[in-house]
């Protein structure tokens, strides 16, 4: 590694260092953290300002497994062990409908106001679940997280979630999102079942939602992948393209840096790439149309938080994988960015929502979508890509 690079990173690793354990956590633990009913509230205003005391389900998940990796990162950071459980303990007491499916939303004392038919609020509770056990050694909440994992694929396979179309179509996200959420819970369970299902769905992914023809993955196909030539079939998101690639990738290292997956992963990740960085004015875009008419949603050219974070570990991951230099320059240009425009320097924490010219197109810092996940998983991540790489590049 020539020592340009070398200064480089160690000033990346030393920025999310800092923001995690000076900024992030400390936002979301002072002004998110329900003290009185357990869990986090996620709808604050710029300065922490609690705005809507509904809190949302799968950030009671998320912010369970972010907390419980963030302490397995810094032992000393108790209070975010205990913020874990907080967590996990809101979940288990007030998260789940009768028929086992959890809701998308609660009031602060947990009682149910949403329930939609999506199934990502189980996955982040596996997650935390499992995360939780792997920091701390509780084989309770392993078994808990494994017996949730079966129960949300049986909901997924026997048609008892509402779908989404009247004609059967096939979803991206809970595809990939699989693939992650095995995963986690391999750190503190051996049952085969996760093996499986991660292959299956790499497998459909490759087959199914990989369109060499717009060097992309869409986020809606047909049954056997059938192009849907509409607004929605043709719909390309770069940022969870980005996460699907550096998925595959951490698979790939877990398997001994298997080439196959490498090229799947990396393939993906500079398809992402292509699609969605905005050369004018940087940044990764929200969405893109695979025939490259307008798209259809309405914050398609924004900037969002959370797609910028994505990019940052794909792009490292990338480097690591293949040595090739690409992937640096892809991550320099991202990283700059990204800790340019989204974080606020008056009350900290970032901004979430930014205009194409990367101006903050609102200033809150949570809702039912924002909240502490992908930019504290972010540090965390990368944290760890930033050491290894500098200790096995000398």
């Amino acid at each position: 590694m020539i020592k340009e690079d070398k200064i480089y990173l160690e000033s990346c690793l030393q920025k999310v260092s800092t923001s995690l354990k000076d900024d992030i956590m400390p936002f979301w633990m002072k002004y998110g953290l329900d003290r009185d009913n357990g869990g986090v509230y996620t709808a604050l205003d710029r300065d922490g300002t609690l705005m809507d005391t509904t809190k949302s389900v799968w950030f009671q998940g998320r912010f369970g497994y972010v907390a419980a990796l963030a302490y397995l990162h810094d032992k000393s950071g108790t209070d975010w062990l205990e913020a874990s459980r907080s967590c996990i303990d809101f979940i288990e007491k007030h998260c789940f409908d009768k028929d086992g499916h959890m809701y998308f939303e609660v009031t602060a004392e947990g009682k149910p106001l949403r329930e939609r038919r999506y199934v990502f609020s189980e996955c982040f509770a596996i997650a935390a679940l499992a995360e939780y056990s792997f920091a701390t050694g509780d084989s309770r909440c392993a078994d808990k997280a494994m017996t949730l994992f079966r129960h949300m694929l049986e909901m997924l396979s026997d048609g008892s979630l509402p779908a989404k179309y009247l004609v059967e179509t096939r979803g991206h996200s809970i595809t990939m999102m699989l693939i992650n959420v095995a995963d986690i819970l391999k750190q503190v369970s051996s049952d085969p079942l996760l093996d499986e299902r991660i292959d299956m769905s790499i497998e459909e992914l490759r087959r199914y939602f990989m369109k060499e023809e717009f060097r992309t993955i869409l986020e809606t196909v047909g049954p056997d992948g059938e192009f849907i030539d509409t607004c929605c079939g043709r719909t390309i998101n770069p940022g969870h393209c980005m996460e699907t690639g550096w998925f595959i990738l951490k698979i790939a290292e877990s398997r001994g840096w298997d080439k196959d997956l490498v090229k799947m992963g990396t393939t993906i990740i500079d398809w992402a790439w292509e699609w969605g960085w905005d050369e004018p004015y940087g940044g990764m875009i929200n969405f893109r149309d695979c025939r490259n008419f307008p798209p259809q949603d309405y914050s398609q050219d924004m900037k969002f938080w959370w797609p910028q974070c994505e990019t940052i570990i794909a792009s490292l991951m990338a480097w690591r994988a293949t040595g090739d230099d690409r992937y640096l320059a892809m991550h320099r240009k991202v990283f700059d960015y990204a800790f340019k425009v989204f974080p606020d320097p008056q009350f900290g924490e970032w901004f979430g929502y930014l205009h194409r010219d990367g101006t903050p197109a609102q200033m809150a810092k949570g809702n039912m979508f924002k909240g502490p996940f992908h930019i504290p998983r972010m540090m965390l991540i990368s944290s760890d890509l930033y050491r290894d790489i500098m200790a096995n590049k000398e």
